[in-house]
């Protein structure tokens, strides 16, 4: 018994390393996921059975029977104070059967829930924490911005807060720039006055704050491309997409001859497809760039001016 169990053991160690059968040796060992064996499909000789299954031990068809055999909470995220490892107490006055409680437990879930509350944050520290990340959510949401990015800022801010950078500096400036960061980080094109206009402080503050942060925290960040914003403002502009092409070769082209350095690049990117769609023929008012761009009018004709001097001068054309 114990040496059939050593032969079956050894096969198996060689079908593995080599991918063939040791009996018939060919290449056709199969997975048979209905009887969880694997097997070759020539001669029929069983390698191994009843694998470890990794996978979860129920099936779900559907969200709401997902929801309801789900065993676990919701994921770790550095966006909410305590991690998300918290205890909720539900706002419905229900048991766990669905069933409706006494009038008489009604006051006492409620003093629950205000204590809950209350320990969720044991000191100053997590409070402002809290509202801190309370704040990046917000702006996030209105931004349009992922998930991702608002759980990179929320992780710079707990940086910046675990170097002692908010002393002196308010907590709503230091949550801003650490959004304004994460966009930039993650390549998501937002500009300074987009999130500006969101925000709870001025734009001075803003781009100080992030600077300061940035250089502190040691955070490396490539100048922004103009043809980041060509997408976004295009399709608020509905344009076609031969403009928004067009768009493009005209910041990479102009790019290449450094025209772009030191100018805006929400202004440049709107002065680009400008000039699209004077070339393809298609009515883009100056004002409608402007606005989408949340730059002036005047920036957008000097730019677009500039850059199609700089084509005209290209080689390539």
């Amino acid at each position: 018994m114990t040496q059939s169990i050593t032969n079956h053991v050894e096969q198996e160690s060689q079908a593995a390393e080599t991918g063939r059968c040791p009996d018939c040796e060919t290449d056709t060992i199969v997975h048979d996921p209905d009887r969880g064996e694997r097997v070759c499909r020539e001669c029929g000789l069983v390698l191994s059975e009843d694998p470890i299954d990794y996978g979860p031990e129920w099936r779900a068809f559907n969200a709401q029977e997902h929801k309801e055999l789900s065993r676990v909470g919701a994921p770790l995220t550095q966006s909410m104070h305590d991690r998300g490892l918290t205890t909720t107490i539900d706002w419905r006055n229900r048991d766990a059967n669905g069933h409706s409680m006494s009038a008489d437990k009604h006051g006492q879930l409620h003093r629950l829930r205000v204590w809950q509350e209350r320990i969720r944050t044991k000191n100053a520290g997590e409070r402002n924490l809290k509202y801190a990340l309370s704040e990046i959510d917000r702006m996030a949401s209105a931004l349009g911005v992922p998930t991702p990015v608002k759980e990179t800022a929320s992780v710079i801010y707990r940086q910046a807060l675990e170097q002692d950078l908010i002393r002196g500096r308010s907590i709503e400036g230091v949550a801003t720039s650490a959004l304004y960061t994460a966009c930039r980080k993650e390549g998501i094109p937002r500009s300074l006055e987009e999130v500006t206009a969101v925000a709870r402080v001025d734009q001075r503050e803003i781009g100080r704050t992030y600077r300061y942060v940035a250089d502190e925290l040691d955070i490396n960040l490539e100048p922004t491309n103009p043809r980041q914003f060509v997408p976004r403002f295009c399709s608020e502009l509905d344009v076609s997409k031969d403009v928004e092409t067009t768009a493009v070769e005209i910041i990479d082209e102009t790019t290449r001859q450094g025209l772009h350095s030191g100018k805006s690049p929400t202004g440049y990117a709107a002065a680009a497809i400008y000039a699209a769609g004077l070339l393809c023929e298609e009515t883009v008012p100056q004002r409608a760039v402007a606005e989408t761009a949340q730059t002036t009018v005047v920036t957008v004709r000097n730019r677009y001016r500039e850059q199609l001097e700089a084509i005209d001068r290209s080689p390539a054309t």
